[in-house]
């Protein structure tokens, strides 16, 4: 009888095995995450088309062993305890623990390749004279570095810092700088190319160069073309006497980023700040100066060509310049010329200033929307204020061919193909078997946080909240909803909203962006006509997230990407066209890169790597 039980439970396994390798699964373990969503496909989808290999290569990796074993641990919540073997076999973003360094550098150091997850404690601490020097540090797209500078050139004498193509085209660069700089006398401090290119970073500058004594500091090229994050200054240059800081380039061209100057240069004397070129095309900044050069004395600040040709953007200065003394100045010049409207507050803004303070407004933009309360009007002058502004700009910031008309989807147009990159981390969905196990809500976001190690106000807390905003956001009108941690929750919703005869669809490559395209061969899923989708992206998580919604009124297309002279096929794109834009904003970027208005005309673009869009099967 034994034997006859062994022999059935040999035959058994070996149907499976067979059968799954027969449907083209990479995994041949029954029991894997990854064998059981392609299981959990065949059961909730009915029809014969072939499985979405670029949707089942995002299941969890795990082995069937380290499957169940991080699923007894998740149901204890003792998960941490295990926390980098867990990221590193599930695929996750869990970003290093920085821990404190002992360590006391007194000569020159120059760093040019190094592990991230460096804490730079006591670096330069009391040194007289030397220069430290960060030069082609992190430089890839491959890498999130994260780096801790703690009690950096404390104390020191003439001390020179350089960072120089420090952190370009890097992925979630997590950078603090903690007391750096404090009371130092003379010495420079300079951040060149720094961050350029990078996706949502996030750095911290914290009692930075506080009480100093002439020291220099500049930002130049500083986070350009960067995509997201934000940086903030917090208790910057406060008490120094003589202190100089540059922002030169800083933010060009970035996508909707934010900085925060809170108690920014307070109680100095003679300070000189410059922001020059600030801003400049960004779309959707976002700048808080809040108790900027308070009680100052004497000193000036300029802002040239701040927020130049951007798009919409949002700046506030609270308590500016308050109760500034000895004549401090204050010059805006070229200020805010918008390609969209923006909102600019001056609350409180050279209140209580005394001497022959001055503060001039020059060629400051009519595309802004600009409020001043509580401020001082005397010494306060506009010139040029409301000046008009390009219609060049309007268009600047939206890249071409991000959108289009649907009669653009014709076999010979010739049309650009946008940066269709992922640019987020790489990851892997959870299986369900974990993910059910893992708290996912606002209100349970400090056990969230516990799990994976979460710092407050650290890079991945601001990811994991903007994450769960935006999935408990309510539903707009029409919209159905849902964030989806795990291959078969995304099933379950497509096939709830469409029906279980679905199929999901991506465009095949990456191969043309940002370059002419030929639209060869075009085919209208469900014939072409207008019908429902569901749209998935990306959200920024620990593990892949993605948040999924009805789209209603629409037509899908897939089309050969063919090059322009030698009409060789070297992509398949799929694209989505929203034949009703009545909700939609009037600054969205369809309309500044097509002109017209919400509800006019319709909108199509292409589905990027990685996202995808569900419809009906054929």
């Amino acid at each position: 009888m034994l034997n006859m039980n062994a022999l059935f439970l040999f035959i058994l396994l070996s149907t499976l095995t067979v059968g799954f390798a027969g449907r083209h699964l990479p995994d041949k373990n029954p029991f894997t995450p990854k064998a059981y969503v392609a299981r959990y496909w065949d059961k909730h989808v009915s029809n014969s088309l072939p499985k979405p290999s670029f949707l089942l290569s995002k299941a969890s990796p795990l082995s069937a062993t380290d499957s169940a074993s991080f699923s007894k641990l998740a149901a204890t919540n003792i998960l941490s305890t295990r926390l980098p073997e867990f990221c590193s076999a599930a695929h996750l973003l869990c970003f290093p623990e920085v821990r404190p360094s002992l360590e006391k550098h007194t000569e020159d150091v120059g760093f040019q390749t190094y592990n991230d997850g460096q804490n730079f404690t006591n670096y330069g601490t009391s040194r007289p004279g030397g220069i430290d020097s960060f030069k082609n540090y992190s430089n890839s797209f491959l890498s999130i570095p994260v780096n801790d500078f703690r009690r950096y050139s404390s104390r020191s004498a003439g001390h020179v810092d350089s960072f120089v193509n420090y952190a370009n085209e890097t992925n979630f660069a997590d950078e603090s700088f903690h007391t750096y700089g404090t009371n130092a006398a003379g010495g420079s401090g300079e951040f060149k190319q720094y961050a350029g290119d990078s996706n949502v970073p996030d750095l911290r500058f914290t009692t930075y160069s506080d009480s100093t004594g002439g020291r220099m500091q500049s930002f130049s090229a500083y986070s350009e073309a960067g995509n997201a994050g934000g940086q903030t200054f917090r208790s910057y240059g406060k008490n120094s006497a003589g202190a100089a800081n540059e922002f030169t380039r800083y933010g060009t061209n970035a996508n909707v980023a934010s900085s925060s100057f809170t108690n920014y240069g307070k109680g100095g004397a003679g300070p000189n700040d410059t922001f020059a070129n600030y801003g400049v095309n960004m779309n959707v900044p976002e700048e808080n100066f809040k108790s900027y050069a308070d009680g100052t004395v004497g000193g000036s600040e300029s802002f040239s060509n701040y927020r130049d040709g951007s798009n919409v953007g949002d700046d506030s200065f609270e308590s500016y310049a308050k109760n500034t003394k000895e004549g401090s100045q204050v010059d805006f010049n070229n200020y805010g010329n918008s390609a969209n409207p923006g909102t600019d507050t001056f609350i409180g803004y050279a209140k209580g200033a005394e001497g022959d303070h001055k503060v001039g407004f020059t060629r400051y933009g009519v595309n802004t929307n600009t409020t001043f309360k509580d401020y001082a009007k005397e010494g306060v002058s506009f010139a040029s204020y409301n000046t008009s502004v390009s219609g060049s700009l309007v268009k600047r910031w939206v890249e071409p061919g991000k959108f289009f008309r649907e009669k653009m989807l014709k076999e010979g147009t010739v049309m650009p193909l946008p940066d269709i990159r992922d640019k987020m981390p790489q990851r892997s969905f959870l299986p369900r078997s974990i993910l059910s196990k893992l708290p996912f809500s606002s209100s349970k976001v400090d056990e969230l946080k516990r799990v994976f190690k979460v710092s407050d106000n650290s890079s991945m807390d601001k990811m994991i909240m903007d994450s769960l905003g935006e999935c408990e956001r309510a539903p707009s009108v029409g919209e159905t909803k849902r964030c989806v941690g795990s291959v078969e929750d995304m099933i379950d919703f497509a096939t709830s909203v469409l029906g279980h005869n679905v199929a999901v669809w991506t465009t095949e490559n990456v191969n043309g962006f940002n370059k002419n395209v030929m639209v060869g061969r075009v085919k209208g899923m469900n014939g072409g006509k207008v019908t429902k989708s569901v749209s998935c992206h990306q959200s920024l998580f620990p593990y892949l997230l993605y948040y999924c919604h009805s789209v209603p009124k629409v037509r899908v297309y897939e089309a050969d990407l063919l090059d322009p002279e030698s009409k060789a096929k070297f992509n398949h794109g799929v694209a989505i066209c929203h034949l009703d834009t009545t909700a939609w904003s009037p600054t969205h970027g369809a309309f500044l890169s097509l002109g017209s208005a919400p509800g006019r005309i319709e909108v199509c673009h292409w589905i990027f790597e990685s996202d995808m869009t569900w419809t009906t099967a054929d």
